[in-house]
């Protein structure tokens, strides 16, 4: 990460912000900006935990880049920001000497590169760009030796362990996150997929062994939701077959329309969270009983009694049980988050035996990212943005996902942009 002392200010334009759904002259950088902060005083519910203020616009470093967003997408991340829990971003920022005593979050925009530092290569002023979550130190030893940056000591998710997010009218970004907008989409269709495209394209491209070839079956929790729809999209893009969990048949519709060949409504199953322990033989088996109904209603799909080389997992403690049964020997089960609790429980007899993967997958690295978005500019990949809201309602969106309301595809809010349709070429 660039020392804060190395950062300098940017601004020569007006003092005062811009409005909201207007530029200032390209390069010219206000002293201030409209965003949505979060501060440790107010962290719980997302409602009431982020607020509208107007801050000073962030300097950068010589690797940096100042980018006017035009879109912002929401992610799970900044719901945990929002709350100070699992981590005390602020806090744990302080710690590192950055001064600021807020969190902008937000880790997928769109917009306009606004200002570039004195080593930035290969971007200008006026570029139209997207931004990929994924930071690190360059001088890392890790990265130095040739390893996966994402897995670096210094790698950091932006818009959650970093400040100056996509919740400003500004954001702050390392010059290599940054990546071609697709001409053919919007300002807030570009703002949707990225965070969790390029992450479904780790998990399901990033673990050598176990990435995701033609004809293998993959199943998909939350299916019809911005991490699914992607996934989805990139397992028939592979050759695989995709299958969605979701919650209603409406949602198993929209899951099939973003490249699922079938469903599984999740709702006509009770066997979720932590199964009883082993020596408790009436529970087991009646948990083994639902989670083998569960893994035929797969095969019926599936066209026969195949299981998944690939398990697309995110919900954790409620269904890992499950994905580890119901893998295939040898197969995989990809783990980016834990939406449903931390505390999910692996019953090893169906793990060692059968030399199964749970493999832990986080962010991307600068391959993937550039892969992923080749395929949304090719129009492989469609973004799904769901719906599209105004700056003012980004507290309202955080605390809609933290209750678990589950929405149709990307949530995206304006910041720069006027309206849902600007921006296409």
């Amino acid at each position: 990460m660039t020392d804060p002392t190395d950062r300098n200010p940017v601004a020569h334009g007006p003092e005062s912000a811009a409005d909201l759904g207007t530029l200032p002259p390209l390069g010219e950088v206000p002293r201030q900006m409209h965003a949505q902060i979060v501060r440790p005083d107010r962290y719980g519910d997302p409602t009431h935990a982020f607020r509208h203020e107007v801050v000073d616009t962030p300097a950068i470093g010589p690797d940096e880049v100042l980018v006017a967003v035009m879109a912002a997408g929401v992610n799970y991340n900044n719901v945990w920001a929002a709350r100070g829990y699992p981590v005390d971003q602020v806090a744990v920022r302080q710690k590192r000497g950055e001064t600021e005593d807020f969190h902008i979050g937000g880790s997928d925009a769109s917009g306009i590169v606004y200002a570039v530092g004195d080593r930035v290569e290969g971007w200008s002023i006026g570029d139209e760009v997207v931004v990929h979550p994924g930071v690190w130190d360059a001088d890392d030893p890790w990265i130095a030796s040739g390893k996966d940056q994402m897995i670096a000591p210094s790698a950091k998710i932006w818009g959650y362990d970093t400040n100056f997010g996509a919740f400003g009218q500004f954001a702050r970004v390392q010059s290599h996150q940054l990546m071609p907008k697709a001409e053919h989409l919007t300002w807030a269709e570009a703002a949707a997929p990225t965070l969790v495209g390029t992450t479904a394209y780790r998990m399901l491209h990033g673990w050598q062994g176990n990435t995701v070839q033609e004809g293998d079956l993959v199943l998909v929790w939350g299916g019809s939701g911005g991490l699914g729809t992607q996934a989805s999209q990139l397992v028939s893009a592979a050759g695989g077959r995709a299958v969605a969990v979701v919650s209603d048949d409406e949602r198993g519709a929209y899951a099939m329309k973003h490249g699922a060949i079938g469903y599984i409504d999740r709702r006509d199953f009770g066997h979720w969270g932590v199964p009883p322990l082993v020596d408790d033989a009436a529970g087991q088996k009646e948990w083994t009983s639902g989670a083998r109904a569960f893994g035929k209603k797969l095969w019926e799909i599936a066209g026969g009694r195949e299981d998944p080389a690939i398990v697309f997992e995110h919900p954790g403690a409620a269904t890992i049980p499950t994905s580890i049964f119901l893998c295939q020997p040898g197969g995989m089960v990809a783990i980016c988050a834990g939406t449903t609790g931390f505390d999910a429980m692996v019953d090893l007899r169906y793990h060692w035996t059968r030399q199964k993967r749970l493999q832990g997958s986080h962010g991307t690295n600068d391959a993937q990212a550039y892969a992923y978005n080749d395929l949304v500019r090719q129009g492989t990949i469609d973004p799904v943005l769901g719906r599209v809201l105004a700056f003012d309602e980004i507290p309202r969106s955080h605390a809609e996902m933290g209750r678990g309301e589950e929405v149709f595809g990307n949530t995206v809010h304006l910041v720069g942009a006027a309206d849902p349709e600007s921006g296409r070429r």
